[in-house]
């Protein structure tokens, strides 16, 4: 069965929600029909002039990249500028155009996890957790001959769902007391007299956002008049395996000896791999960060990792980070970083469609350092 453009950038945002992306990224779709056919997709890091070029000649009907072609705003891509000779080259050839940025960034089988894998670590961490969409916790207290059709009216509402699990919820057997006074109607008891009754107490979990649709639906779906109930809001518990950057372990080794299995790990450039710290330093703990990542240097000093491996560190900001007893660093290419998430999300779709579309990994170096001298 042929996949559509439409289905193949459901599976990619599926993996890599747009959602998840920072405010100012641009990520999605960028060009393309949705109902063209999708047999062949092409991966890179970049959308250059050569890379487009490339996907053409291959008779790419996708090509999936992780930086954005445009941005920022513009008010042309005409083919007298390079993106617009990018764009007018994909669109001659018909091949849609996506991107995935800082939404892969964060993501399990991301950029960051994918570098900290092809480093060797395990045992991975975010180095920060991404934040869990804001949770409630409903508690109500039901006849139990109407606990069953509450329980369905708040599922139906949204609530009880947790992970790739619905209609979660906890049911445990009581007594409720109560007297109705004058002007009640009760559904169970009579007016003035108190009326000890077998009830049933349900918890479930429900995203904030729904807190008045699932309230407003176990309201209409209980029998008292008025039943006893409690929302309580859910603390964030930090346990989420998407976050920024990786933390991971690998086997006890030297600093020096731990460098040059980066330097391997990763395809070669003209920049090459820099550290700074004792070579003989000892590195049991990594943490890692794809793209530039000096903002998580505040993050790291003082903390137990033994090296810190990222790309565009500034001269100040690393030279303070060392003299102030921190972990080690050590500063790899940008794209090359990056590139380690291709084959990981090249293989992820093969595996996810089978031969009904054919991946492939720019083999294009698009590092913009071409020489050292």
């Amino acid at each position: 069965m042929s996949q559509t453009l439409s289905d193949v950038v459901s599976l990619l945002h599926t993996w890599y929600p747009p959602s998840t992306a920072d405010s100012w990224d641009a990520v999605g779709l960028v060009l393309g029909d949705p109902e063209a056919p999708v047999r062949k997709v092409l991966f890179a890091v970049d959308p250059t002039e050569e890379v487009a070029k490339e996907a053409a000649e291959w008779g790419a009907d996708l090509l999936v990249v992780h930086h954005p072609l445009f941005l920022t705003p513009v008010t042309s891509f005409a083919a007298t500028t390079p993106k617009g000779r990018t764009a007018a080259a994909l669109a001659k050839a018909g091949c849609a155009l996506l991107t995935a940025h800082t939404n892969a960034d964060q993501a399990v089988d991301g950029v960051s996890e994918a570098m900290a894998r092809a480093l060797g670590l395990s045992d991975l961490t975010p180095l920060i957790p991404a934040p869990a969409g804001p949770l409630d916790r409903l508690t109500v207290y039901v006849p139990g001959d109407a606990a069953a059709p509450v329980r369905a009216a708040m599922a139906e509402a949204g609530a009880g769902s947790i992970g790739h699990y619905d209609h979660c919820s906890f049911q445990s057997s009581g007594e409720g007391r109560f007297r109705p006074l004058e002007g009640a109607d009760p559904a169970i008891g009579t007016v003035g007299t108190l009326e000890v009754v077998p009830e049933e107490r349900i918890e479930v979990v429900l995203p904030r956002s729904r807190r008045t649709a699932v309230v407003r639906a176990m309201l209409a779906a209980h029998p008292y008049e008025q039943p006893a109930y409690d929302v309580v809001e859910v603390a964030d518990a930090g346990l989420a395996e998407t976050g920024t950057g990786r933390r991971g372990v690998v086997e006890p080794t030297t600093l020096g000896a731990f460098a040059e299995a980066v330097a391997a790990a990763l395809p070669e450039t003209a920049g090459g791999v820099r550290v700074a710290g004792e070579l003989d330093r000892e590195v049991k703990r990594v943490a890692v960060c794809g793209g530039a990542g000096d903002f998580l240097l505040d993050r790291l000093a003082g903390s137990d990792v033994d090296v810190y491996v990222t790309s565009d560190l500034r001269h100040h900001r690393a030279a303070e980070f060392v003299e102030a007893g921190g972990p080690a660093l050590i500063d790899v290419a940008h794209w090359a970083a990056e590139w380690t998430w291709l084959p990981v999300v090249s293989g992820k779709l093969q595996a996810a469609l089978g031969d009904t579309v054919e991946t492939r990994v720019s083999a294009i170096r698009t590092d913009p350092w071409t020489a050292r001298i």
